[in-house]
Parts: structure tokens; sequence; C-alpha cells
């Protein structure tokens, strides 16, 4: 199974994991790296490599990060520089999280998991419109010719 890593700014880790964890259910292989104020870079970093040190990885490690180009993203991309089988997203939201988490044991490597991700994050962002009864009903008249 592909390890996962989630890190990002505050409790947006741990908070996302626990809220998967409330969704569907405890976790094999995921740990929650957060970033809080006044954690230097150094000690994530540090926080981050003894997440790898705990986790098999020879099947690949998923970084979820929060934000492009943040200190949680970029930690997460130097330590995979040199690691094929490790991957890093960055703009995580919860759908495409616990889908990821749901569909592991149906990848083997780590790039798969990603595509899956991905798709996943892209299908949990919808813009829900509610209807203006007021436009309705002047449209319902128009078109009934009252």
């Amino acid at each position: 199974m592909v390890s996962i890593i989630i890190t990002g700014h505050g409790r947006f880790a741990s908070g996302l994991y626990n809220a998967v964890e409330q969704v569907i259910g405890p976790q094999q292989q995921i740990i929650a790296v957060d970033f809080p104020v006044g954690m230097s870079t150094q000690q994530l970093d540090q926080a981050l490599q003894q997440a790898l040190d705990v986790l098999p990885v020879e099947l690949g490690v998923v970084f979820f990060t929060d934000l492009l180009g943040g200190s949680p993203f970029r930690s997460a991309v130097q330590l995979s520089v040199h690691q094929p089988q490790f991957e890093v997203i960055t703009g995580t939201n919860m759908q495409m999280l616990a889908e990821t988490v749901l569909d592991r044991d149906e990848v083997s490597t780590a790039s798969e998991l990603v595509r899956q991700a991905l798709a996943a994050g892209s299908r949990g962002i919808v813009h829900f419109v509610v209807a203006d009864e007021t436009q309705n009903n002047e449209e319902n008249e128009e078109s009934e010719g009252i």
C-alpha cells in the first residue's frame, strides 16, 4: 500500500486527517504533520523525515500539501526530489483525500494514486447555485403569457 503524509499550515494536516477518519474510519500508513505558528522550516523538515522513517516507503509515498509554494509544499518537494517513488500534491481538499484513501488498495504505485487523487479533487469542487424564486416566477409568467 502506498503511504500518505498530509502536511500544511497551522492544523490543516491533523484537521483534515481527523475529518477523513470521522467519515471513513481509522486508516493505516497515514501521518499528518502540522506546521503551526512558531515552527521553523528546519523543524518541519525534521518532522516530515521522522514520518518517512516510520512509514513503509517501498511502494511509494504521496505528500498531500495545502498551498502551492508554501513551506510544507517546498519541504515535501525537497524530500521527493531524489526519490522517484515519492509524489507531491498541493491544493489538497477533503474529497480528494477521502476518495484516495478509499482507493489506495487498488493501486500499486504512487503515480497511479496521484492520478486518482487529482480526479477526485476535481470532482469535489462544485459550485452550487440556488435558483432565485423571483426570477423563476417572472420567467414562468412570461412563458405562460400572464
